[in-house]
């Protein structure tokens, strides 16, 4: 999802943007790349299917500004987990494709030149996460950042962990894409730890009774959203871009 530039606005170097020219200047320069990972799946019927995307594209953008970090078209595809009733517009990757997609354009990346991947995602399930943390690389570095693992819950009033559609993910589209949210929509259904922790893991189906989102949407506000991204961009931030690089 990237804009026009903005006159006087820092600028996110999207490489779909850049020339092959400009893109091999960068690397000489900074040779690190920012990818994006987001999903197509029902977050409830207040919010977008491609919330997880609209959230990870904004942070993938304001660090390419800052820091002048190139950032690559997003994978707008994730591995959902299944629902016991069918949401139009739900579209999935099983866990070895979304590997193998991976795979395949870091190695063509890798080969021009990057030295390290940062894999951006808002998507917890287990095993999303197993094949961006598995990607091989003939060397360069790979960054699987789940920006969900930040520390946040002291910003929450009604969960003690993210979840799904949630008062999370719903205060973050509040604050970044308030246009795309209805909160006159937001429904709270609540899962035990451990039911929690089954549907992360891809044991529990999205139950029928819920409307696709789980946790208390009801409790997002813009303003939490706001907080939440400064600490989640911050976190990345400091640990990810300010951080020495690694020696290659």
């Amino acid at each position: 999802m990237s804009q026009p530039p903005t006159p006087g606005v820092p600028t996110p170097l999207h490489i779909k943007r850049l020339r092959p020219t400009d893109v091999a200047a960068v690397v000489e320069r900074d040779p690190r790349l920012i990818i994006p990972v987001g999903t197509c799946e029902q977050h409830g019927p207040h919010l977008p299917l491609g919330s997880d995307t609209i959230i990870v594209e904004r942070l993938a953008c304001d660090l390419s500004a800052e820091f002048k970090v190139l950032t690559a078209p997003t994978v707008e595809y994730g591995v959902n987990v299944e629902t016991e009733r069918g949401f139009a517009g739900n579209a999935s990757l099983r866990k070895k494709t979304l590997h193998r997609l991976l795979n395949d354009l870091l190695d063509h990346w890798e080969a021009t030149g990057i030295r390290e991947f940062i894999l951006l995602t808002a998507h917890e399930q287990d095993a999303h996460l197993e094949a961006l943390s598995t990607v091989i690389t003939s060397g360069a570095r790979v960054r699987v950042v789940d920006i969900l693992s930040v520390g946040i819950v002291d910003l929450l009033e009604g969960q003690s962990e993210p979840m799904h559609g949630d008062e999370v993910d719903t205060s973050l589209m509040l604050y970044i894409a308030p246009e795309l949210v209805d909160m006159t929509l937001a429904q709270d259904y609540m899962m035990s730890r451990n039911e929690l922790r089954r549907y992360r893991r891809g044991w529990l189906k999205v139950p029928r009774a819920s409307a696709g989102s789980i946790g208390r949407p009801t409790l997002a506000t813009a303003e939490k959203g706001r907080a939440l991204y400064e600490r989640i961009y911050l976190r990345i931030r400091d640990r990810i871009f300010v951080a020495p690089p690694a020696e290659t």
